[in-house]
């Protein structure tokens, strides 16, 4: 943005601190306009034929505008990639380990990258790697979609999984109860 003598157009159309149009004038008697109400001249549309300026506090709009900025980004939310590594022959007891961190990671929001990891022989077997991710998708089915399926890269087998958005769910008010005689439905 373009403020008081760094606009050098001829003719602008002023507005008002206050938003009302004052008409389009020359750019020394809008800047003169707003050195009297100690305010700057600023070009709010460039590319307008004339140019928009508008009699502002410039250094007020730049301190809210930084505000509004820095309260957008409070907000946002980043979602990570969280990675899970097992092994084709994992105990049972390492397998609900593995899968715990994982629910904690997507109660946090974030996408689990799971991953297999082959050494050796168990290179000639991606079909036992496949079983153990099949297990976390199954455990994990009402939590996650999988956003990308087991695929083998390398020497490890990796898939994503990503959290279900949750649709705020309408509560119900119960049915009101007759209060009047012995419940009987008969009269």
């Amino acid at each position: 943005m373009r403020i008081n003598e760094e606009i050098h157009i001829r003719e602008v159309r002023v507005t008002s601190a206050e938003g009302e149009q004052l008409g389009i004038m020359l750019t020394r008697d809008a800047l003169r306009m707003a050195e009297e109400q100690h305010l700057d001249l600023v070009e709010v549309a460039p590319k307008a034929k004339p140019p928009v300026c508008r009699i502002m506090d410039f250094g007020k709009f730049r301190y809210e505008q930084q505000k509004r900025e820095k309260e957008a980004k409070k907000k946002q939310k980043t979602i990570s990639i969280k990675e899970v590594k097992l092994r084709p022959n994992i105990d049972e007891h390492d397998f609900n380990v593995k899968l715990k961190n994982a629910l904690r990671f997507v109660e946090e929001g974030n996408k689990v990258k799971v991953t297999i990891m082959f050494r050796g022989r168990e290179l000639s077997h991606p079909e036992l790697g496949r079983v153990v991710l099949d297990r976390v998708a199954e455990r994990m089915t009402d939590l996650v979609t999988i956003e990308r399926g087991a695929k083998l890269e390398g020497k490890n087998m990796t898939m994503i999984l990503s959290p279900k958005v949750q649709k705020p769910t309408k509560t119900v008010k119960p049915a009101k109860e007759d209060k009047g005689g012995n419940g009987d439905a008969e009269d």
